[in-house]
Protein backbone atom coordinates (compact mmCIF):
# COMPACT_ATOMS: atom_id res chain seq x y z
CA UNK A 1 0.00 0.00 0.00
CA UNK A 2 2.71 2.46 0.97
CA UNK A 3 4.46 2.20 -2.37
CA UNK A 4 1.33 2.23 -4.56
CA UNK A 5 0.95 5.14 -7.00
CA UNK A 6 -2.44 6.26 -5.64
CA UNK A 7 -3.98 5.76 -2.19
CA UNK A 8 -7.09 7.13 -0.49
CA UNK A 9 -7.26 7.21 3.31
CA UNK A 10 -10.73 7.46 4.85
CA UNK A 11 -10.67 8.69 8.46
CA UNK A 12 -13.42 7.64 10.87
CA UNK A 13 -14.56 8.50 14.37
CA UNK A 14 -13.54 6.00 17.03
CA UNK A 15 -16.20 3.63 18.37
CA UNK A 16 -16.68 1.55 21.51
CA UNK A 17 -16.05 -1.76 19.75
CA UNK A 18 -13.97 -2.20 16.62
CA UNK A 19 -15.40 -5.57 15.58
CA UNK A 20 -18.40 -4.15 13.74
CA UNK A 21 -16.28 -1.47 12.08
CA UNK A 22 -13.66 -3.97 10.89
CA UNK A 23 -16.36 -6.27 9.53
CA UNK A 24 -17.97 -3.45 7.56
CA UNK A 25 -14.61 -2.21 6.20
CA UNK A 26 -13.82 -5.78 5.10
CA UNK A 27 -17.00 -5.71 3.01
CA UNK A 28 -16.01 -2.34 1.57
CA UNK A 29 -12.56 -3.64 0.67
CA UNK A 30 -13.94 -6.83 -0.89
CA UNK A 31 -15.92 -4.63 -3.25
CA UNK A 32 -12.82 -2.55 -4.03
CA UNK A 33 -10.87 -5.69 -4.94
CA UNK A 34 -13.08 -6.12 -8.01
CA UNK A 35 -12.46 -2.57 -9.25
CA UNK A 36 -9.93 -2.07 -12.10
CA UNK A 37 -6.40 -1.34 -10.91
CA UNK A 38 -6.91 -2.40 -7.29
CA UNK A 39 -3.61 -2.86 -5.44
CA UNK A 40 -4.24 -3.32 -1.72
CA UNK A 41 -6.28 -2.21 1.29
CA UNK A 42 -5.69 -1.68 5.00
CA UNK A 43 -7.73 -0.99 8.12
CA UNK A 44 -6.40 0.71 11.25
CA UNK A 45 -8.12 0.61 14.66
CA UNK A 46 -5.32 1.32 17.16
CA UNK A 47 -6.09 1.03 20.86
CA UNK A 48 -4.51 4.41 21.63
CA UNK A 49 -7.16 7.12 21.73
CA UNK A 50 -4.66 9.53 20.16
CA UNK A 51 -5.32 7.99 16.75
CA UNK A 52 -8.46 8.06 14.65
CA UNK A 53 -9.61 4.88 12.94
CA UNK A 54 -8.97 4.63 9.23
CA UNK A 55 -9.34 2.52 6.12
CA UNK A 56 -7.21 2.87 3.01
CA UNK A 57 -7.39 1.59 -0.56
CA UNK A 58 -4.58 1.72 -3.11
CA UNK A 59 -4.73 1.55 -6.91
CA UNK A 60 -2.23 1.43 -9.73
CA UNK A 61 -3.23 4.85 -11.11
CA UNK A 62 -4.94 7.98 -9.86
CA UNK A 63 -7.64 7.53 -12.51
CA UNK A 64 -8.51 4.05 -11.24
CA UNK A 65 -8.55 5.34 -7.67
CA UNK A 66 -11.00 8.12 -8.52
CA UNK A 67 -13.16 5.70 -10.50
CA UNK A 68 -13.55 3.60 -7.35
CA UNK A 69 -14.09 6.60 -5.07
CA UNK A 70 -16.83 7.90 -7.39
CA UNK A 71 -18.49 4.53 -7.96
CA UNK A 72 -22.15 3.95 -6.99
CA UNK A 73 -21.15 0.70 -5.29
CA UNK A 74 -18.84 2.50 -2.86
CA UNK A 75 -21.42 5.23 -2.26
CA UNK A 76 -23.97 2.57 -1.33
CA UNK A 77 -21.59 0.86 1.08
CA UNK A 78 -20.69 4.19 2.72
CA UNK A 79 -24.40 4.90 3.21
CA UNK A 80 -24.76 1.50 4.87
CA UNK A 81 -21.81 2.36 7.08
CA UNK A 82 -23.40 5.65 8.13
CA UNK A 83 -26.57 3.76 9.07
CA UNK A 84 -24.46 1.41 11.20
CA UNK A 85 -22.75 4.33 12.96
CA UNK A 86 -19.45 4.30 11.05
CA UNK A 87 -19.05 8.02 10.37
CA UNK A 88 -16.18 9.65 8.50
CA UNK A 89 -14.41 12.61 10.11
CA UNK A 90 -13.43 14.30 6.86
CA UNK A 91 -13.26 13.84 3.12
CA UNK A 92 -10.83 11.21 1.85
CA UNK A 93 -7.13 12.05 2.10
CA UNK A 94 -5.32 11.32 -1.16
CA UNK A 95 -1.71 10.17 -1.39
CA UNK A 96 -0.80 10.31 -5.07
CA UNK A 97 2.68 9.72 -6.45
CA UNK A 98 4.14 13.01 -7.72
CA UNK A 99 1.48 15.19 -6.08
CA UNK A 100 1.52 17.09 -2.81
CA UNK A 101 -0.88 16.06 -0.03
CA UNK A 102 -3.99 18.06 0.76
CA UNK A 103 -3.69 21.38 2.60
CA UNK A 104 -2.53 20.90 6.18
CA UNK A 105 -1.78 17.18 5.75
CA UNK A 106 1.64 15.77 6.60
CA UNK A 107 2.52 12.25 5.46
CA UNK A 108 5.54 10.49 6.94
CA UNK A 109 6.87 7.06 5.95
CA UNK A 110 8.81 4.93 8.44
CA UNK A 111 10.74 1.68 7.94
CA UNK A 112 10.49 0.07 11.36
CA UNK A 113 13.34 -2.18 12.46
CA UNK A 114 12.91 -5.85 13.35
CA UNK A 115 11.38 -6.33 16.78
CA UNK A 116 10.93 -2.60 17.44
CA UNK A 117 7.26 -2.27 16.47
CA UNK A 118 5.90 -1.95 20.02
CA UNK A 119 8.39 0.81 20.82
CA UNK A 120 7.57 2.51 17.52
CA UNK A 121 3.84 2.52 18.26
CA UNK A 122 4.46 4.04 21.69
CA UNK A 123 6.73 6.72 20.22
CA UNK A 124 4.11 7.54 17.60
CA UNK A 125 1.53 7.92 20.35
CA UNK A 126 3.86 10.25 22.24
CA UNK A 127 4.47 12.35 19.12
CA UNK A 128 0.76 12.68 18.41
CA UNK A 129 0.09 13.76 21.98
CA UNK A 130 2.79 16.43 21.61
CA UNK A 131 1.46 17.61 18.25
CA UNK A 132 -2.08 17.85 19.62
CA UNK A 133 -0.94 20.78 21.75
CA UNK A 134 -0.16 22.85 18.64
CA UNK A 135 -2.64 25.21 17.06
CA UNK A 136 -4.72 23.75 14.24
CA UNK A 137 -4.18 20.07 15.08
CA UNK A 138 -7.14 18.01 13.83
CA UNK A 139 -6.04 14.41 14.24
CA UNK A 140 -3.69 11.62 13.27
CA UNK A 141 -3.83 8.24 11.56
CA UNK A 142 -1.32 5.39 11.66
CA UNK A 143 -1.31 2.77 8.90
CA UNK A 144 0.96 -0.24 8.72
CA UNK A 145 1.13 -3.77 7.31
CA UNK A 146 -2.00 -4.57 9.32
CA UNK A 147 -4.02 -3.37 12.26
CA UNK A 148 -1.74 -1.74 14.87
CA UNK A 149 -3.76 -3.41 17.65
CA UNK A 150 -3.10 -6.91 16.29
CA UNK A 151 -0.23 -9.34 16.77
CA UNK A 152 0.68 -9.32 13.10
CA UNK A 153 4.22 -8.17 12.70
CA UNK A 154 6.45 -10.74 14.32
CA UNK A 155 10.12 -9.98 13.72
CA UNK A 156 9.84 -8.72 10.18
CA UNK A 157 10.82 -5.16 9.35
CA UNK A 158 7.77 -3.18 8.28
CA UNK A 159 6.79 0.05 6.59
CA UNK A 160 4.36 2.38 8.38
CA UNK A 161 2.63 5.55 7.29
CA UNK A 162 1.63 8.27 9.75
CA UNK A 163 -0.78 10.97 8.62
CA UNK A 164 -1.07 14.26 10.51
CA UNK A 165 -3.98 16.61 9.86
CA UNK A 166 -3.74 20.32 10.62
CA UNK A 167 -6.13 23.09 9.63
CA UNK A 168 -3.55 24.88 7.44
CA UNK A 169 -0.11 24.28 5.91
CA UNK A 170 1.28 27.03 8.13
CA UNK A 171 0.13 25.25 11.28
CA UNK A 172 1.51 21.94 10.02
CA UNK A 173 4.87 23.62 9.33
CA UNK A 174 4.90 25.09 12.84
CA UNK A 175 4.75 21.56 14.27
CA UNK A 176 7.14 19.99 11.76
CA UNK A 177 9.80 22.64 12.43
CA UNK A 178 9.22 22.93 16.18
CA UNK A 179 11.87 22.33 18.84
CA UNK A 180 9.41 20.03 20.61
CA UNK A 181 9.28 17.66 17.64
CA UNK A 182 13.03 17.90 17.02
CA UNK A 183 13.73 16.86 20.61
CA UNK A 184 11.52 13.78 20.24
CA UNK A 185 12.99 12.51 16.96
CA UNK A 186 16.17 10.80 18.30
CA UNK A 187 14.01 8.26 20.13
CA UNK A 188 12.02 7.59 16.96
CA UNK A 189 15.16 7.08 14.88
CA UNK A 190 16.30 4.28 17.22
CA UNK A 191 13.34 2.21 16.03
CA UNK A 192 13.89 2.62 12.28
CA UNK A 193 16.15 0.90 9.76
CA UNK A 194 16.85 4.30 8.17
CA UNK A 195 15.58 7.81 8.55
CA UNK A 196 11.90 8.56 7.96
CA UNK A 197 10.68 10.33 4.81
CA UNK A 198 8.28 13.26 4.86
CA UNK A 199 6.45 13.26 1.55
CA UNK A 200 6.16 17.05 1.46
CA UNK A 201 5.05 20.15 3.30
CA UNK A 202 5.24 23.87 2.62
CA UNK A 203 6.30 26.90 4.64
CA UNK A 204 4.21 30.07 4.92
CA UNK A 205 6.39 32.00 2.44
CA UNK A 206 6.42 29.65 -0.51
CA UNK A 207 9.15 27.11 0.21
CA UNK A 208 8.32 23.42 0.00
CA UNK A 209 10.27 21.10 2.28
CA UNK A 210 10.80 17.42 1.48
CA UNK A 211 12.80 14.87 3.42
CA UNK A 212 14.00 11.89 1.42
CA UNK A 213 16.15 9.23 3.08
CA UNK A 214 16.88 11.62 5.91
CA UNK A 215 18.06 14.43 3.61
CA UNK A 216 16.08 17.66 3.75
CA UNK A 217 15.49 19.36 0.41
CA UNK A 218 13.96 22.82 0.14
CA UNK A 219 12.75 25.03 -2.69
CA UNK A 220 15.70 26.99 -4.18
CA UNK A 221 15.96 30.51 -2.78
CA UNK A 222 15.61 32.14 -6.20
CA UNK A 223 12.21 30.53 -6.75
CA UNK A 224 10.98 31.56 -3.32
CA UNK A 225 12.20 35.13 -3.93
CA UNK A 226 10.42 35.28 -7.30
CA UNK A 227 7.17 34.07 -5.75
CA UNK A 228 7.36 36.48 -2.81
CA UNK A 229 7.88 39.39 -5.22
CA UNK A 230 4.95 38.16 -7.30
CA UNK A 231 2.66 38.49 -4.28
CA UNK A 232 4.36 41.38 -2.50
CA UNK A 233 4.14 43.99 -5.27
CA UNK A 234 0.36 43.89 -5.87
CA UNK A 235 -0.25 43.59 -2.12
CA UNK A 236 1.77 46.70 -1.31
CA UNK A 237 0.34 48.65 -4.25
CA UNK A 238 -3.24 47.79 -3.31
CA UNK A 239 -2.77 48.59 0.37
CA UNK A 240 -1.05 51.86 -0.52
CA UNK A 241 -4.02 52.77 -2.70
CA UNK A 242 -6.85 51.88 -0.31
CA UNK A 243 -5.40 51.77 3.22
CA UNK A 244 -2.78 54.52 2.95
CA UNK A 245 -5.27 57.35 2.27
CA UNK A 246 -7.44 56.20 5.18
CA UNK A 247 -4.49 56.36 7.56
CA UNK A 248 -3.56 59.74 6.12
CA UNK A 249 -7.11 61.04 6.67
CA UNK A 250 -7.06 60.15 10.37
CA UNK A 251 -3.78 62.00 10.83
CA UNK A 252 -1.44 59.05 11.14
CA UNK A 253 2.20 60.18 10.67
CA UNK A 254 4.04 58.61 7.71
CA UNK A 255 6.35 56.48 9.85
CA UNK A 256 3.38 54.94 11.68
CA UNK A 257 1.31 54.51 8.51
CA UNK A 258 4.16 52.59 6.92
CA UNK A 259 4.50 50.34 9.97
CA UNK A 260 0.77 49.59 10.11
CA UNK A 261 0.65 48.90 6.38
CA UNK A 262 3.55 46.47 6.69
CA UNK A 263 1.81 44.62 9.51
CA UNK A 264 -1.29 44.27 7.35
CA UNK A 265 0.64 43.18 4.26
CA UNK A 266 2.70 40.57 6.15
CA UNK A 267 -0.43 39.18 7.79
CA UNK A 268 -2.34 38.94 4.51
CA UNK A 269 0.59 37.31 2.74
CA UNK A 270 1.30 34.82 5.53
CA UNK A 271 -2.23 33.62 6.14
CA UNK A 272 -3.97 34.07 2.79
CA UNK A 273 -2.03 35.08 -0.31
CA UNK A 274 1.19 33.02 -0.09
CA UNK A 275 -0.51 29.71 0.80
CA UNK A 276 -2.88 30.14 -2.16
CA UNK A 277 -0.16 31.07 -4.66
CA UNK A 278 2.13 28.33 -3.34
CA UNK A 279 -0.61 25.84 -4.17
CA UNK A 280 -0.85 27.14 -7.75
CA UNK A 281 2.94 26.86 -8.25
CA UNK A 282 3.44 23.77 -6.08
CA UNK A 283 5.07 21.59 -8.75
CA UNK A 284 7.49 24.36 -9.75
CA UNK A 285 8.41 25.02 -6.12
CA UNK A 286 8.83 21.36 -5.19
CA UNK A 287 12.59 20.72 -4.68
CA UNK A 288 12.31 17.33 -6.39
CA UNK A 289 9.43 17.54 -8.88
CA UNK A 290 10.45 21.08 -9.82
CA UNK A 291 14.16 20.33 -10.19
CA UNK A 292 14.23 19.51 -13.95
CA UNK A 293 15.50 22.44 -16.02
CA UNK A 294 12.42 22.50 -18.24
CA UNK A 295 10.05 22.72 -15.27
CA UNK A 296 12.14 25.47 -13.68
CA UNK A 297 12.34 27.53 -16.88
CA UNK A 298 8.64 27.21 -17.74
CA UNK A 299 7.62 28.12 -14.20
CA UNK A 300 9.96 31.11 -14.13
CA UNK A 301 8.59 32.28 -17.48
CA UNK A 302 5.03 32.11 -16.14
CA UNK A 303 6.03 34.17 -13.11
CA UNK A 304 7.71 36.78 -15.35
CA UNK A 305 4.56 37.00 -17.48
CA UNK A 306 2.49 37.61 -14.34
CA UNK A 307 5.01 40.31 -13.35
CA UNK A 308 4.43 42.02 -16.69
CA UNK A 309 0.65 41.79 -16.39
CA UNK A 310 0.73 43.21 -12.86
CA UNK A 311 3.00 46.09 -13.84
CA UNK A 312 0.83 46.90 -16.85
CA UNK A 313 -2.28 46.84 -14.68
CA UNK A 314 -0.99 49.35 -12.15
CA UNK A 315 0.63 51.49 -14.85
CA UNK A 316 -2.49 51.83 -16.99
CA UNK A 317 -5.39 52.00 -14.52
CA UNK A 318 -5.38 55.44 -12.91
CA UNK A 319 -7.86 54.38 -10.24
CA UNK A 320 -5.24 52.00 -8.79
CA UNK A 321 -2.40 54.53 -8.64
CA UNK A 322 -2.09 55.43 -4.97
CA UNK A 323 0.05 58.54 -5.48
CA UNK A 324 -2.97 60.41 -6.83
CA UNK A 325 -4.88 59.98 -3.56
CA UNK A 326 -2.59 61.69 -1.09
CA UNK A 327 -2.74 65.37 -0.24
Amino acid sequence: MLTAPATAVSVFHREQDDAGFVSWVAELHRAAEHAPGFDSALVSTPDAASFAWAASVSFDTEEHLHAWLDSPERAGLLSQGDALGHHRISTDLLVVEGSAPSTGVGIIVHDVANGRQDEFLQTQQDLVELSSGFSGFEGAVLLGPGRPSDEILGDAASKWLSVLRFRTDRQLSAWMQSDVRTAALPELRKQLTGDFSVITHSTPFGSIVRVEDGKTQVTPDWKTAMLVLLVLYPTVMTLSRFVGPLLDDIGSPPWLSMWLSQILSVGLMTYFFMPAVTGWFRRWLDPIDGAPRKVSLVGALVVVVVYAVTLALFASIKWLQFWDYFD
